[in-house]
């Protein structure tokens, strides 16, 4: 295999070009989510380190907390 060939689609894409650029380019989608999910965004429970059960015991009536 030519090392120095590049790879391109059937229409003509640079495929390493195209992985550099995106390399690049910011955050990921899933990036964003999790960053959002950190700071408070909305449907994004999965990307959450909060435990969610110890933020239920904090609002307990009589917890100490």
């Amino acid at each position: 295999m030519d090392l120095n060939k590049k790879n391109f689609t059937s229409v003509g894409t640079d495929i390493e070009e195209v992985k550099l650029l995106n390399a690049q380019s910011g955050l990921s989608y899933n990036e964003v989510k999790e960053l959002l999910a950190k700071t408070g965004g909305k449907d994004t429970a999965m990307y959450s380190n909060t435990d969610a059960e110890e933020i239920k015991r904090k609002f307990q009536p009589g917890s100490e907390e």
